[in-house]
Order: C-alpha cells, then structure tokens, then sequence
C-alpha cells in the first residue's frame, strides 16, 4: 500500500545522500586507515602521540618518526653518540628521555630544532664532558637530568640557552670543578641537586649565579669541615636547603646561612656536635629542621626562641641524651618532634612552649624511665599521634618492654612515679681551716630519678666543677688553697623532678700574721680556670703581698759580661770587613780610582804631653 511512495521518495533522496555517505567514508579512513609513520623495532601510540623505544637493543637513533611526536622514549639502549641536529624535524616533541644508555659523546646543537622539548634525561650515560652549545635550541626546557654520568667538570656557560630551565639534576658525576660561570644564565632554575662529587671546595661563586634559586640539595661532597661565611648569600630566592652525607663537615659557622629566608633546612649525616644556633638565628621563617645523625647530645633550653615559626624538628639516630627544659620555649607553633633511636633517658613537658599544640612525638628507641617526668605523655597517649610506633619503658625493671601507650588509666599514679630529692646526712658541717690549706665538704642525696647536686657560694652564686672553688664528681665541695675570703656559708642543693631539698655548711679560714709569708697561689688555680690543681704542684714562694723583697746590687755576673763584649767585638769587625769590601768592588768599577789608602794618625804621647811636634804616624794600605 506504502510500496509506491516510499520507494518514489528514496529515488529522489538519494542524490543527496549519497555524496554525505561518500563524505563519511573518506574521513573514516582517513583517520583510521591511513598509517602514523612509526619506525621499526618501536612501539606507537597514536592516542598519546607516544613512540617507545626503550630496550630494543638499538645501536643508533632510528629514523621515520612522524613530526608530531610528543614523546620519545630511548632508554635502556645502546647508543653510544648523538651527532649534530640528530633530531631535527620534531618540532612537537615535548618529552626526550635517553638514560641509560652509553653515550659518551654529544656533538654541538645535538638538540636543534626540538624548540617545544620540555623535559630531557641524560641520566645513567658515561659522558665525561659537556661541551658548550650542546643544548643550543633547547630556550624551552624546563627539566634536565645529567645525574649518574662521568661528568668531571662544568666550563663556562654550559647551560647559557636554556632561560626557562626550572629543574637541573647533576648529582652523582665526578664532578671535580664547576667554572665561576658555568650555571651562567640560568634565570628560571628553582631546583638544583648537586649529589656526590669530587669536588675540592664548595662552588659558592658559581651557585651566587642562580639568583632564583629556591631548592638546593647537596649530597655525599667530601669538600671540608666547615660551611664557608656567606655561602649562598646571593640566593635570596632560596626556600629550601638539604646538606645531606656530608660526613667531615663539622662547623657551620654564624655567618654560613646569611642572607637566606629558609624555610626547610636539613643538615642530615654529618658531624655536628652541636645544634647550630648561632647561624641559624636569623631563620625567622624557618618550618621544618632536620639534624639527624649528627653525634649532637643535648638540646640547650632558650636557644630556639627566634625560630618563631618552627613547626617540626627532626633528630633521629643523633646521640641524643639530653633536651632541657624549655629548649622550645617560643615556639607556639611546633607540632612534630621525632627524636627517636637516640640515648634519652626522659622528656620533660617543661622542654616545650605547649604541649597542647604538640600533634606527633617519636620517642621510639629510646631508654626511657618510665617516671613521673614521663608522666604528661602517658596521660596523652591516646591523643598524640606515636607514629605507629610507641615508645616503651626500659626502667623500672616491672615494666621493661611494655609501650606507654599501653598502661591503663589506673596504672598511671603507680608506674609513673618519683622519690624527692632526700639529703639524709643533715649533721651540721663546720670546717676551719688555715690560709692555704684544703677544706671539704661532703653531700649526698637519694630520690628517684637520682637527684642531681648543686653547690651555691657564699654569694648565692652556682659553683662548678672547674676552678679552685669546685664540685667534685661525687657532689661533694673542695676548696683549695683557702683563703680569708673564702670565708661563710656555702649551700648544697640536691633536685630531681619531684622537689629538692638542701643543707648549708660553714668555712672558717683563719690567715697569717703579718710578719709571716702568705702562701703562694697559682694564678690559673686562684681564678676559676684551669683544671686540677694539688700543694705539691707549686712550692710555696714568697707572696706578692709581702714586703720583702730581694735586690741584686750587680745586674749582671762576670760571665754576661765576657759574652756580651765578645759578641760586640766580632759585630765591629765585621762591620768593618763588609766596609772593605764594598770599597774593594766599587773602586774596581772605577778606573780612575787610586789602589792605594794613606791612613795618618798621631799617637798618644805616654808622658800626657801634647804631642802636636811628634811626628804623624802613617799607614799606607793598597787595595788589590
């Protein structure tokens, strides 16, 4: 019924359809059947304009690749050179990778033409140089990998066509020299990693040239013992600064960091003995700090307080022994503490500005004493973050082995205990002594943790165990070569985390007569220096107090005399000899100089008479 119509409106529909149909088809095949040139032994990708050519054992760089290649893929073969514009004609390619493989050699404007090229990796090749103007052409580049080659020195310029180079990674060469303006126009670099070099000093004139410079990384150098003054004091861009395997290095001075606004530092694997405060007290943005492994043993109380900003400190593996309190005093902001595998006993709340602000805390490895000083972070064990590793109690022997975070509520006021300081020998000590002898004084204490022993003088003031005046090892007080002064009451302080407590002890030193001699004391043992001193080190000698003193009416002895007169003759003659001589070669250059010498003197009469009608005495001398 419908027969006739629809078969008369195809008739008239098809001349327009058919060349739509024709259209299609050509586009079809045009996408899918017409090939994308890529070479052999390789893989493509048309969908990610991708070509892979990694380990296919190639010799040389192949050819036949399509001229929108976006990413070429060399790796892991066995390409031992790359000759002048070897990749000429990828305009598009925007990723080169090259590692390892075997290249020793790079000629000039290898890299000509690949001006969209983003990122190159050399790593992992066996080039012992880079010539300047190999990466000619390549204004482009933001990525540069030359790591784990042979590369012994940077020259001049190296790097002068490459003005947006963000990223250059050159650790891991021989590196013995890098030339004054080798990183010469670089602008744009933000990321530089120096890692294990040959390196004899620290190339601080060549670093002074990357002006935006904000992340640098040195690692395993073998350069010195000390971090120059003024090391990188023109990289004011500089945020982020890791030292890292630098094992000789021993001293940051004070002037080492100036000029830098850091706020990552990491001086990690080296030989610090001590936490650089003084060069690191201008850090005042300073967040993050690592000084791990450095044989570091004690953090000072009040000596952070300008890193306002500090949020983590990291000392792992350092030796660390001891942390005083208020060592972060100031620092409203810290979070993190990792100090562990170190040799800590304890960690006192007193250490920090405020625990509430404090989120995770590595104490692991450590031979903690399980005591009332530890007692604040097992009442905050649930809320501190232990990293997945707590810390366990070493001492007392009850609960050696079990993690803190462990205990019940109600073990708490029955572990985490201590014993006040006790000094139980209270019997009054009263010495008196002569001028010049030694008195001593005893003090010992019990408690729990072992109280610690601190004497005052007389003038309230802390004793050490240095000078005259000094605190013995076992707490007790000596002092030497008394004199009047001395004389008061001195008092013993014995403290632990659970109190104090004290006794007072009195010297009497009773002095000389005047008509008697003062002992003598050594001026290094009388001051508060030096170390030991005992009274048969020096003989008693006269004091300069007294007044008798002893004059020698000649100063100086036959002997002096005979020398000195000697000594003084043979000076004249000599000095009478260089005369000679010099007459002798000077009259030789002259060849109208007479060769002879008349010499007239008058002698001394013997009768004291005027001798002006004797007749003169002559000499004649002739130079030869």
């Amino acid at each position: 019924m419908f027969g006739e119509p629809v078969a008369h409106l195809w008739t008239r529909c098809l001349p327009v359809l058919l060349p739509l149909l024709l259209l299609s088809c050509a586009c079809q095949m045009s996408a899918a059947d017409v090939p994308w040139s890529c070479p052999q032994r390789c893989d493509c990708r048309l969908e990610t304009q991708e070509v892979n050519c990694s380990q296919k054992s190639l010799s040389s760089v192949p050819e036949g690749f399509a001229s929108d290649v976006k990413r070429l893929d060399l790796s892991s073969n066995r390409l031992k050179t790359l000759s002048r514009r070897q990749f000429y004609g990828l305009s598009k390619l925007q990723e080169l990778d090259l590692s390892n493989n075997v290249l020793s050699m790079i000629e000039v404007e290898a890299f000509q033409g690949l001006q969209s090229l983003r990122a190159l990796k050399l790593r992992g090749n066996r080039l012992k140089i880079i010539p300047v103007g190999v990466f000619s052409g390549l204004s482009n580049l933001r990525s540069l990998d030359v790591s784990e080659n042979e590369i012994l020195v940077f020259l001049d310029y190296t790097f002068r066509d490459m003005g947006n180079l963000q990223q250059l990674n050159a650790g891991e060469n021989d590196l013995v020299f890098i030339s004054q303006r080798a990183f010469w126009g670089l602008p744009s670099l933000q990321e530089l990693n120096v890692d294990r070099s040959n390196l004899t000093s620290l190339p601080v004139e060549a670093l002074s040239q990357l002006s935006g410079l904000v992340r640098l990384r040195l690692r395993r150098l073998t350069v010195g013992p000390a971090l120059p003054s003024n090391a990188f004091h023109r990289l004011r861009q500089l945020r982020s600064l890791k030292i890292l395997h630098w094992p000789s290095l021993d001293t940051v001075g004070a002037s080492s960091l100036l000029g830098l606004n850091l706020t990552t530092l990491a001086i990690s694997s080296c030989n610090l003995s001590a936490v650089p405060y003084a060069a690191m007290r201008h850090l005042v943005y300073l967040r993050y700090l690592d000084l791990s492994y450095n044989p570091i043993t004690t953090i000072l109380g009040n000596q952070l307080t300008e890193l306002v900003r500090l949020q983590e400190l990291h000392l792992v593996g350092g030796g660390l022994m001891r942390i005083e309190p208020a060592a972060f005093r100031g620092l409203a902001h810290f979070r993190l503490l990792n100090v562990s595998s170190n040799r800590l006993v304890t960690l006192e709340e007193s250490a920090f500005h405020s625990v509430g602000n404090l989120q995770t805390l590595r104490l692991d490895r450590n031979p903690l004493a399980c005591d009332c000083r530890l007692l604040w972070v097992a009442r905050r064990r649930v809320r501190l973050d232990f990293d997945g590793r707590q810390p366990a109690c070493l001492v007392p022997e009850r609960v050696r082995g079990r993690r803190i975070g462990d205990f019940s509520e109600g073990e708490l006021p029955v572990v985490f205990t201590c014993r006040q300081a006790y000094i139980p020998d209270r019997r009054p000590q009263e010495v008196s002594v002569e001028e010049g002898s030694t008195a001593l004084f005893e003090c010992r204490a019990d408690g729990y943790p072992a109280p610690g022993i601190t004497w005052l003088s007389t003038q309230q003031t802390m004793l050490t165990s240095m000078g005259r005046i000094r605190v013995l090892s076992n707490g007790s007080l000596e002092v030497r070569y008394a004199q009047v002064q001395d004389s008061g009451t001195y008092m013993c302080l014995a403290t632990n985390a659970a109190g104090n407590d004290s006794i007072f002890v009195k010297l009497q030193v009773q002095g000389f007569p005047r008509n008697r001699t003062a002992p003598y004391y050594p001026e290094s043992a009388v001051g508060g220096h030096g170390g030991s001193w005992s009274t048969t080190d020096y003989p008693p000698p006269p004091s300069a107090n007294t007044s008798t003193q002893v004059t020698n009416p000649y100063p100086f002895d036959a002997k002096t005399l005979v020398i000195a007169t000697t000594m003084g003759f043979l000076s004249f003659l000599s000095s009478v000899a260089i005369c000679f001589v010099f007459m002798f070669f000077w009259s030789q250059s002259k060849g109208q100089i007479k060769h002879t010498a008349t010499i007239d003197f008058v002698p001394r009469s013997s009768m004291g008479g005027g001798g002006g009608d004797g007749d003169a005495g002559r000499f004649t001398m002739k130079l030869i």
